[in-house]
C-alpha cells in the first residue's frame, strides 16, 4: 500500500519540479532579453544625450561647417508618419472589421486573409521599390513627402488589417449576444461593444506600425529621397521627404562635417526618444479607458 500511495506523490513532485525549472528558464530568457535592450538603450542615450539641445533639434543641417542641426529631417519624420497613419489607419481598421464581422467564410475570404498575411511579411525594400515605380516613374512627381507617406501606408496596411481582425475576433461571443439581445444592430454592436473591448489589441497594432514607420529608411530613400527642402516647417507635399533615419545613415556614412560622429550619436538618441514617446502617446486611450472603468 505504501508503494501505491507514494507513486502519485512522487509523480506530482516531479511535475512541480519540472514546472519550476521551466518557469525559471522563461524568467532567465526574459531577463536576458531585457538586459540586452536596456544595455542598448543606455549605450545609445549615453552617447547622444549630453550633446542634445533645443538648438540642435530645430537648426538646419550644415554641409561643411560644424554645429548643424536636424530640424527639417525631424519635422519630415513626424510629418510623413502622421500622413501615413492618416492614410492607413481608417482603411486598416475597416478592412479588419469587415474580415472579422461581415466577410463570409469561403475560399475567396481565405485567399484575402492569406494575401494580407503575405504582404505583412514582405520586406520594406520591396514596398520602397513599388513606391519608386509608382510615384517617381509612373506619375513622374519625383521623390516627395506624399510618395513616401503613401508608400509607408502600404507597408502599414496589412499589419493593421490583420491585427484589427484578430483583436475584434478575440472579443467573447457572449458580448455580441448581449448587445443583440438588448436590440443593438450589428453596426452599433461593433462601435459600442466590440471596438472598446478590442481597443487594447488595436492600439498595440497602431503603436507597432507607427514606431516601425518612424524608423523606416528603405522606403524613404526610394520614395522620399535623402534630403529635405531646407526649411524647418515645410508642409509642401511635393518637397523631398528625407527623414531622421535617412539623415542618420547619411551622416554616419557620407557626411564631410567634422562633428559627423557627434551628430550621428545625437540623432540616434533623438530617434530612440521619439519612438518611446510615440509608444507612450498611443497608450493614452488605454489609460483613459482603464480610469473610466475604475
Amino acid at each position: 500500500m505504501k508503494n501505491s500511495t507514494s507513486f502519485p506523490s512522487t509523480k506530482h513532485t516531479n511535475a512541480k519540479l519540472l514546472n519550476r525549472i521551466g518557469l525559471g528558464f522563461i524568467w532567465l530568457v526574459a531577463l536576458s532579453l531585457l538586459l540586452v535592450i536596456i544595455s542598448l538603450l543606455y549605450l545609445i542615450l549615453h552617447k547622444g544625450l549630453p550633446g542634445l539641445s533645443f538648438k540642435f533639434l530645430v537648426d538646419l543641417p550644415e554641409d561643411m561647417d560644424v554645429g548643424g542641426g536636424i530640424g527639417p529631417f525631424l519635422f519630415n519624420s513626424l510629418y510623413v508618419l502622421v500622413l501615413s497613419l492618416v492614410f492607413s489607419i481608417p482603411i486598416g481598421l475597416f478592412g479588419g472589421i469587415f474580415l472579422s464581422e461581415y466577410a463570409p467564410d469561403n475560399r475567396f475570404t481565405n485567399l484575402v486573409r492569406m494575401s494580407v498575411e503575405s504582404l505583412a511579411s514582405v520586406p520594406s525594400i520591396v514596398f520602397g521599390l513599388f513606391g519608386f515605380v509608382l510615384f517617381v516613374e509612373y506619375f513622374d512627381i519625383g521623390l516627395t513627402i506624399v510618395g513616401a507617406s503613401i508608400t509607408l501606408a502600404f507597408l502599414n496596411l496589412p499589419i493593421l488589417t490583420r491585427i484589427t481582425e484578430e483583436a475584434v475576433s478575440a472579443v467573447p461571443f457572449e458580448l455580441r449576444e448581449a448587445s443583440y439581445a438588448l436590440g443593438g444592430t450589428q453596426s452599433r454592436t461593433i462601435l459600442t461593444v466590440l471596438l472598446p473591448a478590442a481597443l487594447n489589441g488595436i492600439m498595440t497594432g497602431i503603436s507597432l506600425v507607427a514606431c516601425r514607420a518612424f524608423g523606416e529608411s528603405a522606403i524613404i530613400l526610394l520614395a522620399g529621397g535623402s534630403s529635405s527642402s531646407g526649411f524647418m516647417w515645410d508642409f509642401n507635399l511635393l518637397s523631398q521627404g528625407g527623414t531622421l533615419p535617412v539623415h542618420l545613415w547619411y551622416i554616419q556614412s557620407e557626411a564631410l562635417v567634422e562633428d559627423a560622429k557627434q551628430i550621428a550619436d545625437r540623432s540616434a538618441a533623438v530617434l530612440i526618444i521619439v519612438v518611446l514617446l510615440i509608444s507612450l502617446l498611443l497608450r493614452i486611450p488605454l489609460f483613459l479607458q482603464r480610469l473610466k472603468h475604475k
